[in-house]
């Protein structure tokens, strides 16, 4: 029995063990390692191998083995994507040989996308369930698109390549885009570097595009499509640019329309015709001449030392209207045209296609009292006037309307002859008179002391309004200087001519004092003649003095109608040494008035007197 088991572990006995122990085959020629340095191969031999009963395999039998697996195989704990085959269609799944130890299942709905697969396709996928209840491995073709689609996403930005993305639809701002089965956002700024007028004509198509944002938080990403025109713009930019000179005649696409001017698209470069360049003729607004997307000729007429301020002209590629102004045109010709701008000063009047002239505010009415324009035309009238200047070289024009009208001063002499009575308009005020306009273009001037007989005027505004109307008396006429002299108190007697006999001196009247004054008092005898009473001859019978408001009898003892002066006494009614002086001075004043002595000798006398009641001589 001993010996059965003895032959019974010697063949299971590895070669190793046999060879330890001697039992090598006749077929081994030479000793073996083992042999010649059995205590080297005991103290490396493997003893867990052996207990085991593992065989020991050659390390290059392990690598082949190795690589066979690798190539055949997947690593089903490996969240990575892969690439299957279909092998089978159901009706409701597809089935997927990725080379491990089960085939896996995909549900056709993650396919919707690609009606056309079929058995032999090659697809993308991610383990989903390594396992399922029954032992079936569930991949997943969506995921895995997502996965490659990020990165591919990824890698267009961080190298900037360019990718196809199809435009799914509007949003707000902009417009949602398909990239690679990523929903990425496509701001409105960025789908064109012009202004874009209409969203919904890029519904639906495909386009290049760059990805310039990336949201890894939000899973938010951004394209443009404007980034890669400019990218061509900017190339055709430094072509063009490096071409541009003054005078070059060049073809633009109007890009942008504003109050001002217009921006044209060279190709790259945009530039600006102001409003000023676009037309000869006076425009409110550039749309006028032109519209978007209109493809047009412009002159280049500056640019900055940089070359990205580009001035353009349009109205420069036309010859100027002044040269095609009718050579027989002359001062004194008439000529009809339209009011295109108003300022106080005067008008401007279009006579010709960008041909305007000038008519100032004074040559508009024979009036001397000047007005705005705006009294006299308003934009858009078509209006006659007169050639007053021509200047071709410095094109300019200088007209008049109130030439085609005759000069109302023409026969002055015979309308407003001195003495004559007319009814007038008042048209302003200075500090010495009033001006009144008889008719269009006859004004007379009042004199602040030819407004009343009997008033003391300071100023006019006292008398009269502006827009009120007068009765006036031409009393000066001066045709060459084209002056009227007027008088609005002349249309009626002057009063004074009949007080200087109602009131003259000795003639007694009863009247109250009105006003205690310095030096004396005042009283009032009519609406018209305010008399002075000095002081001492306020004095009454018994001594005492009349008082305001208190009524009394006086003796005029001055009147001086030249002045409008009045002087007045009580104490010549009841003492006789003054009523005995009053008298000898209205004989006197008579007499000299009836040898026509002069307005001065009178006063003297008066003034004379007046100071003897006084006590000062």
């Amino acid at each position: 029995m001993a010996e059965e088991i003895k032959k019974q572990e010697a063949q299971d006995q590895s070669p190793e063990v046999q060879k330890v122990a001697g039992m090598a085959t006749d077929s081994q020629p030479a000793p073996s390692e083992q042999q010649e340095n059995p205590e080297k191969f005991l103290k490396e031999f493997n003893w867990h191998n052996y207990e085991e009963g593992i065989d020991p395999i050659d390390d290059s039998k392990l690598e082949e083995f190795e690589q066979l697996v690798e190539e055949n195989f997947v690593d089903t704990l490996d969240d990575e994507v892969v690439t299957g085959k279909v092998i089978n269609i159901t009706d409701r799944d597809a089935i997927i040989d990725i080379n491990a130890k089960s085939e896996g299942v995909i549900s056709l709905n993650e396919f919707r996308y690609n009606p056309d697969l079929k058995v032999g396709d090659d697809v993308e996928v991610l383990i989903d369930v390594r396992e399922d209840a029954t032992g079936q491995l569930i991949l997943s073709h969506r995921k895995a698109r997502v996965i490659k689609a990020w990165d591919r996403v990824n890698k267009a930005h961080d190298e900037g390549l360019i990718v196809n993305g199809f435009v799914k639809c509007r949003t707000k701002g902009g417009m949602i885009v398909d990239v690679f089965g990523i929903e990425a956002f496509l701001p409105g700024s960025q789908i064109d570097v012009k202004p874009i007028r209409d969203y919904d004509a890029y519904v639906g198509k495909t386009m290049e595009f760059k990805v310039v944002k990336i949201n890894h938080e939000f899973k938010n990403v951004v394209v443009s499509h404007k980034a890669l025109i400019e990218a061509d713009i900017e190339e055709q930019k430094k072509e063009i640019i490096g071409q541009l000179e003054k005078g070059q005649v060049l073809e633009g696409t109007v890009k942008n329309i504003t109050s001002y001017g217009v921006f044209v698209d060279l190709g790259g470069v945009d530039g600006l015709v102001h409003i000023t360049d676009l037309s000869w003729s006076r425009i409110n607004h550039p749309n006028e001449i032109v519209e978007l997307d209109q493809k047009l000729n412009v002159v280049i007429l500056d640019f900055d030392e940089a070359k990205t301020r580009i001035q353009l002209g349009l109205k420069q590629l036309s010859k100027h209207p002044w040269e095609a102004l009718d050579e027989n045109l002359k001062v004194g010709d008439k000529v009809k045209g339209k009011v295109v701008v108003i300022a106080d000063y005067g008008a401007f009047i279009e006579v010709a296609d960008g041909v305007e002239g000038l008519i100032h505010v004074s040559e508009m009415s024979w009036s001397t009292h000047l007005r705005s324009a705006q009294d006299f035309v308003s934009v858009g009238d078509e209006v006659e006037a007169q050639i007053l200047t021509l200047d071709r070289e410095d094109r300019k024009m200088s007209l008049g309307i109130k030439q085609l009208t005759p000069d109302p001063w023409t026969d002055i002499t015979s309308k407003y002859p001195v003495g004559s009575k007319h009814k007038g308009i008042v048209r302003n005020f200075t500090n010495f008179g009033v001006f009144v306009e008889l008719e269009e273009g006859i004004d007379g001037l009042i004199y602040i002391s030819d407004l009343s007989w009997t008033k003391k005027i300071k100023h006019p505004s006292e008398f009269t309004n502006v827009g009120d109307e007068l009765e006036v008396v031409v009393l000066e006429l001066d045709v060459e200087g084209r002056k009227l002299s007027l008088g609005h108190k002349q249309i009626e007697d002057n009063p004074w001519d009949k007080y200087e006999t109602e009131f003259g001196v000795g003639t007694k009247h009863t009247a109250e004092i009105s006003e205690i004054v310095d030096k004396g008092a005042t009283i009032d005898f009519n609406e018209d003649i305010t008399a002075f009473v000095p002081q001492r001859h306020l004095e009454k019978e018994d001594g005492t003095k009349l008082k305001k408001g208190e009524s009394a009898e006086f003796q005029i003892i001055e009147f001086n109608k030249e002045f409008k002066r009045v002087v007045a006494s009580h104490m010549a009614i009841h003492k006789e040494e003054e009523q005995q002086i009053v008298k000898q001075a209205a004989k006197k004043a008579a007499a000299q008035n009836k040898d026509k002595t002069t307005i001065g000798d009178v006063n003297a006398d008066l003034q004379a007197l007046k100071d003897k009641m006084e006590g000062k001589k």
